[in-house]
């Protein structure tokens, strides 16, 4: 979705962490195809991709840990309306110079 929606320049960089998701051929293959680059945190070590592991426990704290969703369409619609209309364009990242991603993104061009 973020690749067909913001067409990205240059090369783009997934965080993640050691889940067998992230590692699997599958998963793998879709990065290469799309010509993105992984990033793997180390082997018990959160520290090296600390960005992700940021947007989880923000995720977590301001959604999911403060409700009940009663079906998986509804958690996977809550945890949308988070990362599209808040974490993206609202909410201010210190890492950002208190910018939210959508205006440091747009200085950036």
């Amino acid at each position: 979705m973020a690749l067909g929606q913001r067409r990205p320049r240059g090369t783009l960089i997934v965080h993640s962490d050691r889940g067998a998701q992230f590692a699997s051929t599958a998963y793998r293959q879709v990065l290469a195809h799309h010509g993105l680059v992984a990033s793997m945190s180390r082997k018990g070590n959160c520290y090296d991709n600390a960005f992700i592991e940021s947007f989880w426990s923000s995720l977590k704290y301001e959604v999911v840990y403060h409700q009940r969703f009663a079906t998986f369409a509804e958690a996977r619609s809550a945890i949308f309306n988070y990362i599209e209309t808040f974490y993206n364009r609202t909410r201010l990242h210190s890492s950002l110079d208190y910018r939210s991603p959508i205006i440091f993104e747009f200085q950036l061009n």
